[in-house]
């Protein structure tokens, strides 16, 4: 209670993403993601890899580095359109 929009993001809270599908090629989607509070974006091949993005990216805002080993593809941005 009393939790301010800012503290939800540094804890994991609610992530903003902007998805922009380009093609619907093979049954799936191709197309860019854009994670507006960590301010990285990203390409993803497919509807897996695009769920594989929100949760890498959900892990790490609220720290959890029990996949620490795995390949992030999130490129950092300077700004985010």
């Amino acid at each position: 209670m009393g939790q301010s929009k800012d503290n939800q993001n540094i804890d994991g809270g609610d992530q903003v993403f902007f998805v922009r599908v380009q093609y619907r090629r093979n049954s799936s989607w191709q197309g860019t993601i854009q994670w507006l509070n960590g301010r990285k974006t990203s390409v993803f091949r497919s509807a897996l890899e695009l769920g594989n993005l929100i949760n890498d990216a959900r892990e790490e805002a609220s720290g959890d580095k029990t996949k620490s080993g795995k390949n992030k593809i999130w490129q950092n941005k300077e700004s985010v359109s």
